[in-house]
């Protein structure tokens, strides 16, 4: 049984699932999707992707704006006199990573893939948009949010920060990610905290070299970068609660270049995260004071540059039961997982469900190699599905008949 207040939609009242008629251009948006995918372009750099998504909204009669936080895009279309809202938001950024999955429609620049799916998500929330332009089943005003430099350049924050929400009011806004490992006409989705909030850090240790044959004349930070390496594993382990969640990862050690030199300066490099912005913050003071401290000790010094890139994504409980409302209409109560499991994951749509309420959802990409790896490949089979949720959604949230 649907969770939605009836009167807000009315499956009886269709013909066809809006992913049923979607699929009659299914073809098209798949070759959008992989011409997309064999021109891949890094986090603000996406200007032949924003020319597409551009043309598109404007070849179905739907307002564009461009240049929205970089090359950010944003097409509006309102139906009716409604004076409600709502925002859905992809993501078009690709990866540094040199794809290797032989497709005929691999990317075609060295060194740079679609491989988190980006390509296919901006294709499905663009089927969307065909969709609710060509039928116009609601009453108020979509706001297709296509977002630059999801993977870690801040480009839900940029687009924030040239005034998304004040110049495109949305009281809602919802996103979607595809999910390797979740079968294709799947979805998975929870209520409150689903990916951690995320950082990056540099540890910079500053000792005095020597010759590897006199250490007593050095402060030799290769040592002090171990020490506070076996000293970090305390962070979680005896600083965060038991019953929070949080992950530290020294994932890089850099130092010395020669056998028989000391080197004057190590860096440490890694991640953190966790599902609470307050254990981010306790996880940054702990590591400060550890690496300082010592440094100190030993007679260097330690600087810590930490940088904030994801706040945790929290789903709103009512926008959650909605969008899976949504997916169960399209796909079968059995087939939406409405207490899915949470990731460590990080994901930068968290900063505009920050300032506006929604929330967040996964759908099955199947049998494919998981996000960031060179081998991954996003299933086209999930595009109707993906689209009809999106427009679905709009369908449920501004029904015809209301004001």
């Amino acid at each position: 049984m649907l969770r939605h207040d009836e009167d807000s939609y009315r499956v009886g009242a269709l013909t066809m699932t809006a992913a049923q008629a979607i699929a009659a251009y299914h073809d098209e948006l798949t070759a959008i999707r992989r011409d997309i995918h064999a021109h891949p372009e890094i986090g603000f750099t996406e200007h032949r992707t924003s020319d597409i998504v551009a043309a598109k909204l404007k070849e179905w009669g739907i307002e564009v704006h461009r240049n929205v936080g970089g090359t950010g895009v944003v097409g509006v279309l309102r139906k009716g006199n409604g004076a409600a809202s709502i925002g859905l938001r992809a993501d078009m950024d690709a990866l540094p990573i040199h794809e290797a999955t032989g497709k005929p429609y691999a990317s075609q620049t060295p060194g740079v893939m679609h491989a988190c799916g980006h390509d296919g998500h901006t294709t499905m929330l663009l089927g969307a948009a065909r969709y609710l332009a060509e039928t116009g089943n609601f009453n108020g005003t979509v706001n297709f949010i296509f977002q630059p430099a999801e993977e870690g350049l801040g480009g839900a924050e940029a687009m924030l920060k040239d005034d998304l929400f004040a110049r495109f009011p949305c009281e809602t806004v919802f996103g979607m990610h595809n999910r390797p490992g979740l079968d294709i006409g799947k979805f998975a989705i929870r209520p409150g905290s689903m990916m951690a909030g995320g950082a990056f850090f540099d540890i910079t240790i500053n000792g005095r070299g020597a010759h590897g044959a006199r250490p007593e004349e050095s402060v030799d930070p290769v040592v002090v970068a171990a020490s506070i390496v076996t000293a970090m594993q305390s962070v979680v382990a005896r600083n965060v609660k038991a019953s929070d969640t949080a992950v530290l990862s020294i994932t890089c050690m850099e130092a010395g270049a020669a056998y028989n030199v000391i080197p004057d300066k190590a860096v440490l490099r890694g991640t953190a995260r966790a599902f609470k912005r307050e254990v981010m913050q306790q996880m940054e003071d702990r590591m400060r004071a550890i690496s300082t401290s010592i440094a100190e000790g030993f007679g260097a010094m330690a600087e810590v540059d930490f940088r904030f890139l994801f706040a945790p994504l929290v789903n709103d409980a009512a926008q959650t039961a909605l969008f899976a409302d949504a997916a169960a209409v399209l796909v079968g109560e059995d087939k939406v997982e409405r207490n899915g499991p949470a990731v460590m994951g990080s994901e930068d749509f968290s900063f505009m469900l920050e300032a506006v309420p929604g929330a967040y959802i996964n759908i099955g990409n199947g049998s494919s190699a998981p996000v960031h790896n060179a081998l991954y490949d996003f299933d086209d089979a999930a595009i109707p599905d993906g689209a009809g949720v999106l427009a679905t959604l709009v369908e449920m949230k501004l029904p015809r008949g209301t004001v």
